[in-house]
């Protein structure tokens, strides 16, 4: 059997850079712009699953003996869907038989998990299934491309899915234009790895917390205010799993809370004032980590002025000692 990831590769070597792609030609979800690339991947999946349906008789397996695909990114089946089909196995019978790889510790799921799950619902101990020669990269590739073409799929899941599959690709550029997806697309789906692990915890249990967006923008606050960005996003966290706080409004609610009591300029930020006698310009007035700086332009600075300068600061310091 041809390898999964040649073929993939092979698919989409000749799919154009999404920024060359016009508008019209682009199709949309509500997470990110996607490209033709999407289509080319999920076509060589579904060859690739019926090859691998046609490679052998169908038997009935143990349910008990077969696990999931452990490249699955999916963390939440819907439950009525999947009543459903369980209701539509017992009305009619199973259709289509499930796929399943040979393991040490019995079989794993290479396509049809959600038949498997209904059979399971149902409480039957045996499924339909082909035992079919398959790699860890045909697995990998299968589950990912199979999770991000559905709309129910979570953005985590699908950054879950990204992240377990990368290795199967020789770059990320190839890995973007195999999802059809843009750069920037992809890298919002990888902007949840620089998630503190307090969220990516909530995250694992109820993937909807956070869309791709959000998730960009909190990692990129929390990266700019550091320790106080950290701080602030486990103060503001807690509101966004309840609801009280929308997920698009925490990074500006991350900001103001880290900057929160700041009056005045960060230590590593210099001010520059400049000060004019007249219209004519005398001097400048700096303000900086190494201190505070008065500067008169040549000419400006007299021998009276300085007298009184002199005498100014000398009466300010006697008056407000340190």
């Amino acid at each position: 059997m041809s390898n999964m990831r040649e073929q993939l590769l092979a698919k989409t070597a000749g799919i154009r850079k999404t920024s060359s792609i016009k508008e019209d030609e682009v199709k949309r979800s509500e997470r990110t712009q996607t490209a033709p690339g999407l289509a080319g991947a999920l076509a060589v999946a579904q060859l690739r699953v019926q090859e691998l349906e046609s490679a052998g008789v169908a038997s009935q397996l143990p349910v008990a003996e077969i696990a999931p695909n452990p490249w699955q990114p999916r963390r939440i089946f819907n439950e009525a869907k999947l009543s459903e089909l369980a209701e539509s196995i017992r009305e009619v019978g199973q259709v289509q038989p499930i796929v399943v790889r040979r393991v040490e510790a019995g079989y794993q799921i290479v396509a049809g998990e959600r038949r498997w799950r209904a059979h399971k619902v149902l409480g039957l101990e045996s499924i339909k299934a082909v035992v079919a020669d398959c790699s860890d990269s045909d697995m990998a590739v299968l589950a990912m491309v199979e999770n991000v073409s559905r709309d129910d799929l979570a953005d985590y899941e699908i950054s879950l899915s990204i992240r377990r599959t990368e290795k199967e690709f020789p770059d990320r550029k190839r890995l973007a234009e195999a999802l059809g997806l843009s750069r920037s697309g992809l890298f919002q789906f990888l902007s949840f790895d620089k998630l503190p692990s307090f969220i990516l915890s909530d995250l694992d249990i109820q993937p909807r917390l956070l869309g791709a967006n959000a998730a960009e923008a909190i990692a990129s606050a929390i990266r700019k205010f550091g320790e106080a960005g950290l701080a602030a996003a486990r103060e503001v966290w807690p509101a966004v799993v309840s609801g009280e706080i929308e997920q698009g409004k925490a990074a500006a609610a991350i900001k103001q809370i880290a900057t929160r009591g700041a009056t005045s300029a960060p230590a590593n930020e210099r001010s520059i004032d400049k000060f004019f006698a007249g219209k004519e310009h005398a001097g400048s007035i700096t303000k900086d980590v190494n201190g505070f700086t008065v500067k008169f332009k040549p000419g400006m600075m007299t021998e009276a002025l300085e007298t009184q300068i002199r005498a100014l600061i000398s009466e300010t310091f006697n008056q407000h000692p340190k």
